[in-house]
């Protein structure tokens, strides 16, 4: 009599949970962010377990890839297969409590692996995204500091927002209101007004002309949210700080001003004294009393690779790990103490070795100063090739940190008026390293061009696609408009002659119909030897 039931229960068998493919840990994680609203907390506790029954940190590395990687799945009532990163499609629920828990433990994660997670989740394509997800996808993005601008944005929704200020009405004591922090928009500033005016029409009708003498209890809190205030000020000021020194301050040492756009509307006195006060705070700026005590001994293991001794240490040295502690600001300090830029090539070399071993890997903000003070004052000094020392430590820092190196040195470089053939061979040699991996060559490519274009840029360039980077067809659209829009500038540069047959040769099966019809106009206009081979090239790529 069992058997007719058990046929059933076979057949309604349930769809088997997204991570069930994964090793027992993450599954283990994952079901305990499924669990409830308290998700975040739960898994807090599995990676504690993991954690003393294992006796090593919880590996993040292998999770996040696989929360990145797109697998086949069926969808829809017609069962239609797609290919769909495993993040976006575990349930909201469990996604809520992934961003929380990521939020928690953010110190401890790879950021080459959390970065493309991020970017998934900011390219949900669903109708209506979860308002939730965005936001805290959005204070990550802030705390890693990559391409995010953090005055006068709020990660959260109008809706939100208008909910929070009525929250903060009702908290006011004394009948006083509590401010956010962050300025709204003029349109919601208006709406609150108009809330705040027939609010307050009732009330006035209500009481009488002359005000109550406030208690000393009414007095005593409004103080309270006003030392509040005052803090949360002071915070973001450090942090406005913090940022700005990645692009004014860091740069300490090399020959090469960072460009600042002045906010539209802005005078130039006011951007002069703005960065005055940057330089001022950065001053003041101390490093970690840990760090502190620490310099003399990392001074003298510096001056040992400048005299070239012998018996170094293999392993990097403990006091190396507390790089960590500092913060971007107080890295820079910590290079200006060090003269990093100084260091010899033999030194670079050594000291690089040691910073790729470190665990856990530097921030990426860290790593962006590092770069800019070990590479950019001797790139930009270059008077001839580079030593094999040299470009032995640059191609090794940029395979594990191409996102630093892309923000303090790739764009700086192809944009500074110095950049000869020394600086360009370098370049050219960095793009060409087998040890960059695909997203890397895309991440270089974005950076390109995203540059102004000159003659070092075209042989830096055509390096890279001498790789046959692996692109989206949309970044490709956007290099081959960008090709367009430079010929008729180039008509006589042999540098883009030779890029322009490189991408026609590499890319071919890559060039629709429509881009082949916007090369004929640029090419024509070409004047160097190579006319003839750039022609029978585009005539080659008709169907």
């Amino acid at each position: 009599m069992a058997a007719p039931e058990a046929a059933p229960a076979l057949a309604e068998s349930p769809e088997p949970a997204p991570w069930a493919q994964l090793a027992a840990p993450a599954r283990l994680l994952l079901q305990a962010l499924q669990a409830g609203p308290d998700g975040a907390r739960r898994g807090l506790g599995v990676l504690r377990a993991l954690g003393s029954r294992g006796g090593e940190p919880f590996a993040w590395g292998p999770v996040l890839e696989a929360l990145c990687r797109e697998e086949p799945f069926t969808e829809g009532p017609d069962c239609r297969l797609q290919l769909k990163p495993l993040l976006l499609r575990l349930p909201q629920l469990c996604q809520r409590n992934l961003m929380s828990l990521l939020m928690a433990v953010r110190p401890s994660l790879p950021e080459n692996r959390l970065l493309p997670l991020l970017q998934i989740a900011r390219q949900d394509t669903s109708p209506d995204p979860d308002a939730w997800l965005q936001a805290l996808g959005e204070l990550l993005r802030r705390d890693l500091g990559v391409g995010v601008s953090i005055e006068g944005v709020s990660p959260l929704s109008k809706r939100c927002r208008r909910q929070l200020r009525d929250l903060c009405r009702q908290l006011g004591p004394g009948g006083r209101k509590l401010k956010l922090t962050q300025s709204p928009d003029p349109e919601e500033a208006k709406e609150e007004d108009k809330e705040d005016e027939d609010s307050q029409q009732p009330r006035e009708r209500r009481k009488a002309p002359e005000e109550e003498p406030a208690s000393p209890e009414r007095e005593r809190a409004p103080k309270r949210f006003r030392c509040l205030e005052r803090e949360e000020e002071e915070s973001d000021e450090e942090e406005r700080a913090e940022h700005e020194s990645l692009e004014t301050l860091a740069d300490r040492g090399s020959t090469l001003p960072i460009q600042n756009k002045p906010v539209l509307g802005a005078e130039p006195i006011e951007t002069g004294q703005s960065l005055q006060d940057a330089k001022g705070s950065a001053e003041s700026l101390e490093l970690p009393k840990a760090v502190q005590d620490q310099v003399p001994r990392l001074q003298q293991l510096l001056k040992t690779f400048g005299e070239g001794l012998e018996g170094l240490e293999d392993a990097p040295p403990v006091e190396l790990q507390l790089l960590h502690e500092c913060s971007p600001s107080q890295m820079d300090l910590l290079c200006a103490q060090l003269q990093l830029p100084q260091l010899s090539d033999t030194g670079l070399l050594q000291l690089c070795t040691w910073l790729l071993s470190l665990s856990p890997d530097l921030s990426l903000s860290n790593a962006t100063v590092l770069a800019r003070s070990l590479f950019l004052g001797r790139i930009l000094s270059l008077t001839s090739s580079a030593s094999r020392l040299l470009t032995i430590s640059l191609t090794s820092f940029c395979a594990k940190y191409t996102h630093p190196v892309c923000r303090a040195l790739l764009g700086p470089v192809l944009r500074a008026p110095e950049t000869g053939p020394a600086q360009t061979e370098l370049l050219c040699c960095l793009m060409k390293d087998e040890a960059l991996e695909p997203d890397r060559q895309v991440l270089m490519l974005g950076q390109i061009l995203e540059l102004p274009w000159k003659e070092q840029t075209f042989l830096v360039l055509q390096s890279l696609l001498e790789r046959q980077v692996e692109m989206t067809p949309e970044k490709f659209n956007v290099l081959m408009e960008r090709l367009c829009k430079e010929g008729p500038a180039a008509t006589t540069s042999m540098a883009y002659a030779k890029l322009m047959l490189t991408v026609m040769t590499k890319y071919q099966a890559n060039i629709t119909e429509t881009q082949r019809l916007g090369l004929a106009t640029p090419l024509s206009l070409n004047t160097t030897f190579l006319r003839k081979s750039l022609q029978a090239a585009l005539r080659h790529l008709a169907p």
